[in-house]
């Protein structure tokens, strides 16, 4: 309660500067519109976009209603022209700074937000007022209504959501570009300094042999050896740099089984547990995959570890993986530790990491890749017993008989007056109870159908909870 009461005050006090606000606004309003000085609305509508922030941080704590800002992004920086000038509309600027305030200002007045958030302020002195009573003597009442009053008018809309979702996935497809070049650049550099390289010394030692075959058989054997042993390496360097790109294991076995031959290559000791009933799609697999390749390449090449756990689960519809190591620990993603890549990688499809990695060790990286297992896949659905799926089956196979024929079509008949009575049971009763056989058997049916549904949702075995995702690690 006592809390409740210092919600209720913290509220009461920003009205002072709601009033405030409202005066400066009433002023730059003017000033702006009526007199030219538009220089001075910007700062205004960040003085109530501040107020309005505070107001939703105090509803968030208060009544725990969750209101979004519902502001559209801010436009990019300006960006210059083949000539080196910045065009904003019409005009050319030599500087982008003309151009940045002529977007900031475009952006704070056509954001409809900015006229809802003057729409509160000007109103919510007064709501205040009238809720006192009630936020006096009732105040967990009182500032659950104050939040329905803010969410009213300051959550984000339909339009700002479509836009920030228009935005992440725009940020998403940039990092996936941004990988898929960064792989490509991997892959040419790769095969020009390795397979290539080996590829031109084998032509030459080949070229050489043959000149050596009519002059020197012996040294032209030897030469064919040589060339015999660099072929099987360039095999071997191709081979590596194919797996690099999409290993055959994945593609073939799945996650599990690629992971598993990724352990049994390592120098450490990995230990692998696999729990996902069916697989994600390929895109997921391979981020997935490499992330834990790259976790093992830095656990042996920079965390001095000897020993690996990995675990590979889904969390509802969410594909977890752990993998913690004995090394000395201190990760640290500033450091270029290959952490910024992983994050990278998985920002692509939503992913988050977490890890903790004290000095002295262990270090344990969570990641979760949100929504990429269907629904039907998600969680440990429970076995029926087999009186069950008997009893789940034969509800399937036998209800539409009185729901439909001997009710729906017995109840159209009876309201017809139809003179065959054929196979309808309501039909060959007395005409006073006709119409309660009707309405039995279609509640017989329904009941049947319902029944068929809530066993298997009801049954005793239900699926795991979603556990919270690395409880005290912190955010990469």
């Amino acid at each position: 309660m006592v809390r409740k009461f210092g919600h209720v005050l913290g509220l009461l006090a920003l009205v002072a500067a709601e009033l405030l606000a409202i005066v400066s606004s009433f002023l730059s309003l003017v000033l702006s519109f009526g007199l030219g000085m538009v220089f001075l609305f910007p700062p205004q509508v960040r003085m109530i976009r501040w107020v309005t922030a505070t107001t939703r941080r105090l509803v968030g704590a208060s009544s725990g209603i969750v209101i979004e800002p519902p502001y559209l992004p801010q436009p990019p920086p300006p960006q210059p022209q083949a000539d080196g000038l910045y065009r904003s509309h019409r005009t050319l600027y030599k500087t982008p700074r003309m151009p940045a305030w002529n977007d900031r200002w475009s952006w704070l007045v056509t954001d409809p937000a900015t006229w809802r958030d003057a729409l509160w302020l000007l109103l919510d002195p007064l709501i205040k007022v009238i809720l006192l009573p009630l936020l006096i003597l009732l105040p967990g009442r009182g500032l659950r209504v104050y939040g329905l009053w803010c969410e009213l008018l300051l959550a984000a809309t339909a339009s700002s959501r479509l836009v920030g979702q228009v935005n992440h996935l725009n940020r998403v497809r940039n990092l996936a570009v941004d990988t898929q070049a960064a792989e490509m650049r991997r892959i040419e550099r790769d095969l020009h300094d390795g397979t290539q390289a080996r590829l031109v010394a084998l032509g030459m030692t080949i070229g050489a042999a043959e000149q050596l075959m009519e002059s020197d058989p012996k040294a032209a054997r030897a030469l064919m050896a040589k060339a015999r042993e660099a072929s099987a390496e360039t095999l071997t360097e191709l081979r590596r740099v194919i797996r690099g790109i999409h290993p055959p294991v994945l593609a073939e076995r799945g996650l599990g089984d690629a992971v598993r031959a990724l352990a049994m290559d390592s120098a450490l000791r990995v230990s692998v547990e696999v729990d996902l009933p069916h697989r994600p799609e390929a895109p997921v697999e391979a981020a997935a995959y490499f992330a834990v390749s790259e976790l093992l390449s830095n656990a042996a090449r920079h965390g001095g570890a000897e020993s690996v756990a990995i675990d590979i689960s889904s969390n509802g519809p969410n594909l977890r993986i752990t993998v913690t190591d004995d090394g000395w620990g201190g990760a640290d993603p500033a450091k270029g530790s290959g952490l910024a890549g992983i994050e990278t990688r998985l920002a692509a499809f939503d992913g988050v990491m977490a890890f903790n990695s004290p000095p002295g060790g262990p270090t344990t990286v969570t990641m979760e890749l949100p929504k990429v297992l269907p629904q039907h896949w998600a969680g440990d659905l429970p076995k029926l017993p087999r009186w069950k799926t008997v009893t789940v089956v034969t509800l399937w196979a036998t209800a539409w008989c009185p729901l439909f024929p001997q009710g729906i079509v017995a109840g159209i008949f009876t309201a017809i007056d139809f003179e065959h009575k054929s196979w309808f049971l309501a039909l060959h009763l007395p005409e006073a109870w006709r119409w309660p056989a009707v309405g039995f058997m279609i509640l017989l049916g329904t009941a049947m159908y319902v029944a068929a549904v809530a066993i298997p949702a009801h049954h005793k075995g239900s699926p795991r909870a979603p556990q919270p995702l690395a409880g005290d690690m912190g955010l990469c």
